[in-house]
């Protein structure tokens, strides 16, 4: 099978969609060697975490034509239906929410992956002519896909909600985390990052982009009610909303406690997961929650928000709160902080839940689907 890919956030994105368009094409490769991809990017750019995937003999790169340079968004949205078909392409399958108009047409089978509507469930975080584009393009590719792959449950309901899919058209896969989170950073290790970032002895972590809809503030609030020894690490790109947090935590005193990093490297974010006493993720809405995984991956114990999908992405083991509840959020974090058994119980479940994330597993799943078209 020749199965081409939307590589443009494999390519030029670090972070997000950028990773999970890196993983799939990653374990894929790896798992159906006799199958090839063929990534269809709009122009180069150098990513060293794309290097590994890219030296494997059934991984292919075509970039747009020189003539699409200057309007890259052009050739992935009409022009690149050519190099799909010229290739010879059986499945394509958009990795980021699209697909290429007209892609019926050529008779090639595609899938694409939604990772979350929440432009549509929470509107108020985006800017209007984002959500206009977005609806168009994600409702589109809905329409026209042979086949689409829904990041939980939740993502699948909200599909079926907003655009009015047919449920049989819909599988859920799941996201699995890079295996790096998975290998117990060694000591020295451990003391490099500490030293690195100034940690603090005893710390909860949040990863993720530091916007309002994933809601550090919440954490932030809980530290009023847990004792002053105990820290925030919030890891993630700053918005706006990152001086909202900043200027509440150094109007109530908290601002010792709180400790935001903007560049993380990614080497660095295994050891920064298994130095954190609890992971908090109060997300407002998710549509999936792959920092979840890599803290249970890490053997972290985990508090979540409940009213998305989080609780598929942690378990039945892991803790989860109202996002609007900091007092409950601080009762959890002292539970599990206190509890020692209940901590380890905690992290030895999760790592047992999170089995299903498997790489293998995931690459199996999604092989069926193109193999059913």
């Amino acid at each position: 099978m020749r199965t081409g890919f939307d590589a443009k956030r494999a390519v030029q994105n670090n972070t997000g969609l950028g990773n999970y368009s890196r993983y799939i094409i990653d374990i894929l490769s790896k798992f159906y060697p006799e199958n090839d991809c063929v990534l269809f990017a709009p122009k180069k750019k150098e990513n060293s975490r794309l290097q590994t995937i890219l030296s494997r003999k059934n991984i292919f790169i075509v970039f747009a034509p020189w003539f699409y340079r200057l309007t890259a968004s052009l050739w992935r949205t009409f022009g690149v239906k050519k190099d799909i078909v010229k290739n010879k392409i059986d499945v394509f399958h958009g990795l980021s929410n699209e697909l290429p108009v007209g892609i019926r047409k050529t008779g090639i089978k595609s899938v694409v992956t939604i990772h979350d509507l929440i432009f549509l469930k929470y509107p108020q975080y985006y800017k209007p002519a984002d959500r206009i584009i977005y609806r168009f393009k994600f409702r589109y590719a809905c329409r026209n896909a042979d086949k689409i792959i829904a990041a939980s449950e939740c993502t699948k309901r909200d599909i079926i909600s907003f655009f009015h899919i047919p449920e049989n058209k819909i599988s859920v896969v799941y996201q699995g985390c890079h295996q790096a989170f998975g290998i117990e950073a060694d000591d020295s290790r451990r003391k490099a990052v500490v030293e690195k970032y100034g940690l603090p002895p005893c710390f909860l972590l949040n990863v993720g982009s530091i916007e309002n809809r994933k809601n550090l503030m919440l954490a932030v609030k809980a530290l009023k009610h847990i004792p002053e020894n105990i820290h925030i690490v919030a890891v993630g790109k700053s918005t706006p909303y990152q001086l909202q947090v900043e200027n509440y935590a150094e109007k109530t005193g908290l601002k010792s406690r709180l400790h935001i990093l903007n560049n993380v490297c990614f080497d660095d974010l295994p050891a920064l997961y298994q130095l954190a006493d609890v992971f908090v993720y109060p997300s407002q809405y998710e549509g999936f929650g792959i920092p979840v995984i890599e803290a249970l991956t890490s053997g972290t114990p985990v508090i979540a928000a409940t009213g998305s999908c989080l609780e598929e992405a942690g378990g039945t083991d892991s803790f989860y709160v109202n996002p609007d509840d900091d007092m409950d959020l601080a009762k959890k974090i002292m539970l599990l902080i206190n509890d020692k058994a209940l901590s380890q119980k905690t992290i030895d479940a999760g790592r047992e839940y999170v089995k299903r994330f498997s790489d293998k597993n995931i690459a199996d799943n999604i092989m069926r689907i193109y193999r059913s078209l």
